[in-house]
């Protein structure tokens, strides 16, 4: 059936899945709730006039420079705003219009009305006199997570007035998931190494200096808020340190740890300078062994960067760390010396 997802039955009840325009499923259960699918990033027409009203600035226009961990991601599902009362009144007309004859079998088609006459009876005529008062709330998910984890937040609606707090219940936008989906719209520089030598001209056993230009990698902070609600919460992720991974065991790396940490001066490493040549770096790499026939070795460079968050009340947290990662190839080649 063209446009449709099969019919589900959830706990025994009938909750029925349709693929709109915009990728919305109407949760027909609880009274004509969206499942709005997508990544948290609140920009664009999510679901039948649905749109997640939560503002970040900045907001992230492309995935470069995402943070990413292994030990933790945002959140998979969650509640926010989504529709005024007009866009509630638009979405069900829509609604109606869509699923009321073949190729809809009869039982779904009056699914459907039932559904919306249970949402009249708890919501009569849409709310439309508390048009600019509150907004209706329901679930949005994250397409990065497995669907399972999606539906940990069950379909729902239900409405808060602007001059009200949302209820304190799992999964319901609080400061602390603002800070977590400021935390995924973070988006930082690109880890671009200097390096001595330069990545063509290294010598076996000539140690090469690797360092960040401080100016460069300054604290980036995101906010996140519910501009209806007076309700925000900021991130500032600030880098901490590097980790050099050479690509190859036979390699000396300096720190030995390969973790070259940022100095009061906000730079990790230190530049070349003339005169230093029989110094060790205080951050980089000496290779034993030199690359041949065309082969290179993958420096991997790690870039950590630790996350706080604070909120328009005052409390502050911390989030887990955010790493955005470079690989620069290095080919290393043999010192050639003549004996006479």
């Amino acid at each position: 059936m063209t446009g449709a997802r099969r019919a589900l039955a959830v706990a025994g009840a009938l909750v029925l899945a349709f693929s709109l325009p915009s990728h919305a499923w109407a949760d027909l259960r609880d009274g004509g709730d969206s499942d709005t699918s997508g990544d948290s990033d609140g920009d664009g027409d999510i679901g039948a006039g649905a749109q997640v009203r939560i503002r970040f600035t900045p907001e992230a226009t492309s995935p470069e420079g995402a943070l990413t961990s292994s030990v933790w991601r945002p959140p998979a599902c969650y509640y926010a705003p989504l529709r005024t009362p007009e866009e509630m009144e638009a979405y069900w007309a829509d609604m109606l219009a869509q699923f009321h004859t073949p190729p809809w079998p009869p039982e779904d088609v009056q699914s459907i009305r039932d559904s919306h006459e249970r949402f009249l009876e708890e919501y009569p005529d849409y709310n439309l006199e508390q048009q600019g008062d509150g907004a209706f709330w329901g679930v949005v998910r994250n397409d990065d997570y497995p669907l399972e984890e999606q539906l940990k937040c069950e379909y729902r609606t239900f409405w808060v007035d602007f001059e009200d707090p949302p209820p304190v219940e799992p999964f319901v936008v609080d400061t602390q998931v603002l800070a977590e989906l400021a935390w995924e719209q973070t988006r930082v520089p690109d880890t671009e190494l200097s390096l001595n030598p330069d990545v063509g001209e290294q010598k076996v056993n000539l140690p090469m200096w690797v360092w960040l230009d401080g100016a460069r990698f300054a604290p980036v902070t995101v906010r996140a808020e519910l501009p209806d609600y007076g309700i925000w919460s900021e991130t500032t992720a600030t880098p901490v340190s590097l980790r050099l991974e050479p690509g190859t065991e036979d390699a000396v790396l300096y720190p030995s740890d390969g973790v070259c940490e940022i100095g009061s001066d906000g730079r990790i490493g230190e530049p070349y300078t003339a005169g230093r040549a029989g110094e060790d770096p205080p951050c980089g790499v000496r290779y034993l062994r030199a690359t041949h026939d065309g082969g290179s070795y993958p420096l991997q460079a790690t870039l950590t960067w630790e996350v706080t968050w604070q909120d328009y009340t005052g409390n502050t947290g911390d989030l887990p760390d955010g790493n955005v990662d470079d690989t620069v190839e290095v080919t290393v080649q043999e010192i050639q010396t003549i004996v006479r």
